[in-house]
């Protein structure tokens, strides 16, 4: 369901909340959801971070954030495949994507710090900052599709033809 005027998902287990007539509030709107998102973000940015303290750089590369992010887009992948095959996004469904995907995944990778990362690595190393972002985006891209793909083998395999 959606709301003619913002084009944004609603949540049909909200009361219907008084906006301008009888709407049901988006999802964006739910201070559950914004809770969620909240709590999921601050413990996926400290793990991030623990990571990223305790791993060395490589030849000036930040292995760190390049393995985050692989093993998060990996991780999005899978948790995504999973509740698509397993319910529609809502209720506990949209509850976990948005807890776990959007604020502790969300959290735990980040484009800021690629950005910021490749751009001093390319001051004094231009080709292995260049190789560092686009191996990340690649690779990242390959990781979110190989999730996908194993979740759906592993799912096909567990729960034959319904």
């Amino acid at each position: 369901m959606t709301d003619s005027n913002c084009q944004l998902p609603l949540d049909p287990e909200l009361e219907a909340v008084k906006v301008s007539a009888a709407r049901p509030r988006p999802v964006h709107r739910s201070q559950a959801n914004i809770a969620l998102v909240a709590v999921g973000g601050a413990a996926g940015t400290g793990l991030r971070y623990w990571i990223s303290a305790v791993v060395p750089r490589w030849a000036e590369v930040p292995v760190a954030t390049f393995g985050i992010n692989v093993a998060g887009a990996f991780l999005l992948g899978v948790l995504l495949e999973l509740l698509a095959e397993s319910s529609h996004d809502t209720g506990w469904s949209q509850r976990i994507r948005l807890g776990i995907g959007t604020g502790a995944l969300g959290g735990f990778t980040t484009y800021s710090a690629l950005a910021t990362e490749t751009a001093t690595l390319a001051v004094t190393h231009p080709g292995r900052a260049a190789a560092y972002a686009l191996a990340t985006v690649i690779i990242g891209a390959v990781a979110s599709l190989a999730g996908i793909g194993l979740c759906r083998r592993s799912l096909r395999t567990a729960w034959p033809k319904r």
